[in-house]
This record gives C-alpha cells, structure tokens and sequence, in this order.
C-alpha cells in the first residue's frame, strides 16, 4: 500500500495544543535557584507528520507548542524564577531552525499558521521580559541557523561560543528562497539594531557570522571560549537576575489541563463554548462570565489556581482560537458571544486592577493581553453580538473592541425575558491590554478622535443601553428587533461570499492601524510576505528551493520581479 504524502498527513492532521509536562518529547526543564535551564534536545523522530525527521535539533510545530506549554508554566508555576537559559542538549548544533522538509511536505495553510505561532512564541518570550520581569539567555553552542538563531534572538542576550563551529546564520533567502519569517529580519534590524547594509550581508550569507564579527555587528551579546563558556553563561544569568523584578518565596499555581468535551461540530470547555456551523462557514463562540462573586483578594485567587475564573477563561478561549486556526481551516467567520451578569464581570476586573503589582494578578493580566494579541492576529472574520444576557463587561469588552464588526440588539426580542443588552467598560479598557502597535484598543479605534476616549473614560462602570453604546462608538451598530435577524444574516452572508485571501489582507491591514511596532511589522509586513513567498514557484515550485533542498540542484527561480 501506498505510503500517504506529508501533505495529505498534515492536512488531516488534528492538532493539539495542551501538554503534559511527563510527555515532553524535545525540551527538558532543570531548575537552579532563580534560574531555569531550558534545553533543546529534539527527539528527531517525534514528528507532527509523516516524511520528514527533526534532525540537527530543527523543530515543527510540535517542538513549540511544548515550548509555549513550558513559558506558560514558567510565569504561573515558578515565580521563583527569574531567569531561564536556553542551550542545546546536542553537542556541535544547537538549533537548524523549522525543518525544512516539514515545510516542503506541508500545506500553505499549515505553514502561514506554523509561522505565526512560532512568531506569537517568540513574541511571548518577549513579553515575559517586558511585562513579568522572567529574563532570558540564549547560549549558542554550534550552529544556530535560521529559526534557531531567531529562536536566539527572542532572548534578551545571546552567549556564542568563540571557535569551533559556533556560528548565528539567517540563510533561508539564499538555500530555501524564503524568508525568516519568525521575525528574524525585523529582530536583527528593529531589536539588535543591526545597521541595513550590514543586515543585507548576513541575510545572504549561508555560513553566517561567527566569533569577534558577530559582536562588533551587534547579532551576538559576548563571546566566550569553550573553556570559560559555563562561566559565562553564569555571570550573565546573574546580571539578568538583578534586572528582574520576580518575588522571592512564593508559590505557584499548577496549571491544570482544560476541561473539554469535543465533537465534530464543536467544543466545549467549562466557560467557552465552540459551535462551527459547516455550511456557513462560521463558528459561534461564547464566553460564559463569572457566576460568582470574586475571590477578596490575591492570597484567595491563588488558593483558587487555575480555576479562578478570569484565568480558566482565558486559557479555554485560547486553546479554541488555536483549534479554529488550524483544525477548522475553512471556518472564515468567528461570531463571539457571552453570557452572564456585566456587574459581576467588573467586580472581578476591579479585584484584578487594585492588586495589578502582585505577581500573579499581572500574570493573569498578561495572559489575557496575550490572548487578545492571539484574536488581533487571527485571520478570519471577528464579529461581536450584543445581546441580551451578554457580559460584555470589561475585560471580555475587549472582545467587541478586537472585532471587525460588533453589532448591539436595542430592546429586546420576543419571547426572550432577560433585560436588553448592556456594554460596560473597566479601567483594563484603556491601556492594560495594549495591542501589538503599543496603544489601547479604544485608542486604536478612536485614532482621529481622542476626544471620544475621553468620553468613553468618563462611562466606566456604567451598563451602557444600546443606544449610548453606538452614540460613543464602541459597537459598529445598534439594531431593533424588526432588524437584528435580518441585518446580522445579511453580514454574514456577505462576508461568506468574499475571497478570503483577499479578507484576511483587509483584516489585517486595517486591525494594525497607529503606531508601528516591531510587533507590526512582524505580523503585519513580515508575515504577509513570507504568506506570498510560500506560494511563488521559486520556492515551493516542482522546481523551488524547497523541493530541491538536499538534492544537490539549485532551485530554478521565475527572474520576474513583483
């Protein structure tokens, strides 16, 4: 019988995104006071799918979900730590980057949605820096090439080994006829401050940069030769230790798995329901607020761990925006509900705001705006419903503001005795959620009237009617019952007759407005040119680079430029 191609493999693939840290196959987790060892040794033979092998430490989306699994149980679990040291459980290579022949064998889908996860992972890193105070050292023994080095580059400072075969190397332009898509050209030029001319050289340069010219250009921190590279590795640790901020004698919280029921036509989680509608090409997700009264203060939350409500939610709603990206490729629109009563959705945000500063009250604040970051991205239609019995209250009013469209019910509908709809905003709206280019969603929305800000500051708190909420601008429109069913069907069955290529340009486009960012430009230039890339004959051709990679045969390259 014949062996099935990688392609079809990938494409009936049905990918996972929770973890069991007992099952890691590719990452192992060592911890030395205030600093984490995390080391990548790639089981070469734990693939995701047929056809291909994880040698030289290069990595699938399996290897980083594992990753995105343990940096969130680094923030949660391990307050304790401060800093966490990447390295290479391999002796003369420490990372290939994506597996290149994962990539030949791999559907366009698969690798626009494999790269934008990676980016968010490493992006991620970042965050943890910036926002949780948990700092990160990258130290390259060997080869780190392509996404390896980029894997480095999310760090806050690389160690290279001086001498041998420790190199850093973007050569995906000149061997694959791609791109570092995970960031790596915006990183080397926005963060290592690399200058332009100098930038064009490494990014064509398959060898890459080794030794004293990989610090006098800025894409390595500090050499250090074999003999006194462990203690190198200690002095810059213990100099990233003293930058962070992270509490000493606390207690984590375990991160439980989600509770889940899956079936053909959905998911249900304990706070987050997933309902894809096939025909249409749409998916409902509802987001049930918080039924109880929150918890008096952050001792309580921790005693609560991962079910404390705004938490579970977020990592439920998550993990069903990672299952609609990759297992439901053909859903285009994603119509988001909630339930539950507004005013007990703003008590728990007032609990999370007083207590802001403790470590884990602003780590459950940074999953939230990691997880907004994560519906940003999401290239597929975002539409809000605001109906009656909606909890649209605070921090799931982010979700309205994230969408493309949101539309509000004035009054009620017949039949149905819950209270008309209410929007309320917190002070989370307005700034502790940023977006990828810096600014608020509410600021983002209102960029040619500050002024409307204001006058959004100046409801917080209060259940906006339908009416008030479309006279301020936080919802698209405000519809009576003789509308609602008929105006929402019509949106919907426009959208559905769009192209979605040409929708997820729209989309993504307009969600980046404001200020530019390297977080932007990752995912707003970066990203879209390496989605055109993968599909141009020059690299995923019969005759592309990516097929003929290993074969001794140059790509044949199409000379026209676009």
């Amino acid at each position: 019988m014949a062996e099935r191609s990688p392609k079809l493999t990938a494409r009936s693939r049905r990918f996972e995104f929770q973890c069991d840290p007992a099952a890691y196959r590719h990452w192992k987790l060592t911890f030395s006071g205030e600093v984490a060892a995390l080391t990548l040794d790639v089981d070469e033979n734990a693939t995701l799918f047929e056809g291909y092998q994880l040698k030289l430490n290069s990595y699938d989306l399996g290897v980083d979900i594992e990753l995105a699994d343990i940096l969130q149980r680094l923030r949660f679990e391990h307050p304790e730590v401060k800093v966490v040291v990447l390295k290479s459980g391999k002796d003369r290579v420490f990372c290939a980057g994506a597996n290149i022949r994962m990539l030949a064998g791999a559907t366009h889908a698969h690798k626009v949605n494999f790269c934008k996860f990676t980016n968010e992972t490493r992006n991620g890193m970042e965050a943890s820096s910036q926002v949780s105070g948990q700092k990160f050292l990258c130290a390259v023994k060997g080869t780190a090439a392509g996404g390896g080095y980029e894997l480095a580059l999310g760090c806050d400072r690389i160690l290279l080994a001086d001498g041998g075969n420790a190199t850093v190397s973007l050569p995906e332009l000149p061997l694959l006829a791609v791109l570092p898509g995970t960031g790596g050209l915006t990183r080397v030029t926005d963060k290592r401050k690399v200058r332009r001319d100098r930038a064009d050289t490494f990014c064509t340069l398959e060898e890459g940069i080794k030794g004293k010219r990989a610090i006098d250009w800025r894409l390595v921190d500090r050499i250090a030769p074999a003999s006194r590279f462990d203690s190198a590795i200690e002095e810059m640790a213990s100099e990233l230790a003293a930058q962070s901020d992270r509490p000493t004698g606390q207690t984590g919280i375990v991160l439980t798995p989600l509770e889940r029921a899956v079936s053909a036509d959905g998911i249900t989680y304990s706070a987050v329901k997933v309902e894809i509608d096939r025909p249409g090409r749409r998916a409902i997700i509802t987001m049930q607020g918080p039924s109880d009264p929150p918890p008096a203060s952050p001792e309580a939350i921790r005693s609560q761990g991962a079910s404390f409500h705004p938490l579970r939610l977020s990592r439920e709603l998550d993990d069903a925006i990672l299952h609609l990206r990759f297992n439901e490729p053909t859903i285009g629109t994603l119509i988001f509900k909630s339930e539950g009563d507004p005013a007990t959705a703003l008590a728990y945000d007032a609990l999370l705001d007083a207590h802001a500063s403790h470590w884990l009250v602003r780590e459950i604040l940074a999953q939230w705006q990691r997880v907004l970051k994560r519906i940003d991205v999401t290239s597929r239609s975002l539409v809000a419903l605001v109906e009656p019995g909606s909890c649209f209250a605070g921090t799931l009013a982010e979700v309205v503001l994230a969408c493309d469209r949101s539309y509000m019910l004035d009054g009620t509908l017949a039949g149905d005795n819950r209270g008309e709809a209410r929007l309320a905003l917190s002070p989370l709206n307005f700034g502790r959620f940023p977006m990828a280019n810096g600014i608020s969603r509410l600021e983002t929305r209102f960029l040619g009237e500050p002024d409307a800000v204001v006058s959004a500051r100046s409801h917080i708190s209060e259940p906006l009617a339908a009416s008030d909420a479309a006279r301020l601008g936080l919802v698209t429109e405000s519809l009576d019952e003789i509308d609602w069913e008929d105006e929402i069907r019509i949106f919907l069955e426009e959208r559905a007759s769009f192209s979605p290529d040409a929708l997820t340009g729209l989309e993504a486009n307009l969600r980046f407005a404001g200020p530019e960012t390297m977080e932007t430009k990752i995912f707003g230039r970066l990203t879209a040119w390496q989605n055109w890339i993968f599909q141009r004959p020059s690299a995923v051709g019969p005759d592309g680079a990516l097929q003929r990679y290993g074969s001794g045969v140059k790509g044949d390259f199409d000379p026209e430029r676009t």
